[in-house]
């Protein structure tokens, strides 16, 4: 591992030294990308010339303690005994910076929200859900654009898709795919009885171009008289637009702009971004025997987290992990859960790498 990291090192070195190039500066794809892979390499590097300089001290504090100096000796010992603790910790941390990083990590995705079983107070629970990522994507300075929105009858919705665009979103969220429960007293029971209901969630890494082509041919699509609000216009112009993969029987509607061919745009990213899900998921079927370093598998019929409003009570069944802290959670304080799962998801990932699963 020492010397693949010392090759990332000296990667890293060449990369800066291009920075300076005056051909490099003038072309901004170009000048982008090296900044890029820069970006991706500085944890790797910087924690790796702490390693280095670390063991440089050790030695420097073991050959201090054939100082004649009694005192000499005791601050090399102090300092040894300093620098010995914190070395483990940061070679754990190096074989993590060095596991195998999902390639998609770095994407935008596509948000979608849906309303399940529970018929109005899913679709309330639906807006709260939404809500809750709105304000994590607000926190974290994401960009977030509704692309499509069906509103439920009391409220909420019985189904809203999202683009959220920022700085590694596909890598913090999506461990959030699966079906999210909700036990709490809806608004219209008289009785105070808890009722349960769901709503499904899926995050979609964003499909680039060159990864999913779409032949025209394979798409019908047709353009209808928006529903819903939006004032006269819905009612005078074909604006909405659905888009059906034949070959796949993908079916995408939106019809929230009030340009045909805004809608069409919005829809074909979300048609792309199935599509390439889909394909992952047919990859990862054939390959479920390699896939044990993950933290539940991402299907959307698998519960992962309930939502106990009376007890205040959050609970990731995937790691077992209960919070009492529901309302600071729903208003978009989501990190500790997060990053309990993503340190799931590293510890099954060191598992492997240490019994020769990669």
């Amino acid at each position: 591992m020492f010397e693949r990291l010392r090759e990332v090192d000296e990667r890293y070195q060449d990369l800066q030294a291009q920075l300076g190039d005056p051909v490099l500066a003038v072309n901004h794809e170009a000048y982008s990308r090296v900044n890029r892979e820069i970006a991706s390499l500085n944890d790797v590097v910087m924690a790796y010339r702490l390693w280095r300089s670390t063991l440089q001290n050790i030695d420097a504090a073991k050959d201090m303690l054939r100082d004649p100096d009694p005192d000499m000796r005791d601050m090399a010992r102090s300092e040894l005994n300093g620098l010995e603790e914190q070395l483990p910790g940061i070679e754990q941390q190096l074989r993590v910076l060095m596991l195998p990083r999902d390639p998609l990590d770095d994407r935008n995705i596509i948000l979608e929200v849906r309303a399940g079983t529970g018929g109005d107070e899913s679709s309330l629970f639906c807006g709260n859900l939404f809500e809750m990522y709105s304000r994590f994507a607000q926190e974290r300075r994401w960009k977030l654009e509704v692309l499509s929105a069906s509103e439920g009858t009391v409220g909420g919705f019985k189904e809203i898709i999202a683009m959220v665009s920022g700085d590694r979103v596909y890598s913090t969220l999506k461990w959030e795919s699966g079906v999210h429960r909700v036990q709490r007293v809806p608004a219209t029971e008289s009785q105070g009885r808890i009722h349960t209901s769901a709503c499904t969630v899926a995050i979609l890494p964003e499909a680039e171009d060159v990864e999913i082509d779409v032949n025209p041919n394979d798409l019908r699509i047709d353009t209808y008289r928006a529903s819903g609000s939006g004032g006269q216009h819905v009612n005078r112009t074909d604006s909405a637009i659905r888009i059906t993969h034949l070959p796949t029987g993908i079916v995408v509607t939106c019809q929230d702009e009030k340009s045909q061919l805004k809608n069409k745009d919005k829809a074909m990213k979300v048609l792309r971004a199935r599509m390439l899900e889909a394909e992952r998921e047919r990859v990862n079927t054939e390959r479920a025997d390699e896939r044990r370093g993950q933290v539940g598998s991402g299907d959307r019929s698998e519960r992962i987290r309930t939502y106990n409003y009376p007890q205040n009570r959050v609970t990731d069944h995937r790691i077992n992990l209960t919070m009492y802290s529901l309302d600071r959670f729903v208003m978009g304080e989501m990190d500790e859960i997060l990053d309990a799962l993503n340190a799931a998801h590293q510890a099954a990932l060191l598992k492997d790498a240490e019994s020769g699963a990669f």
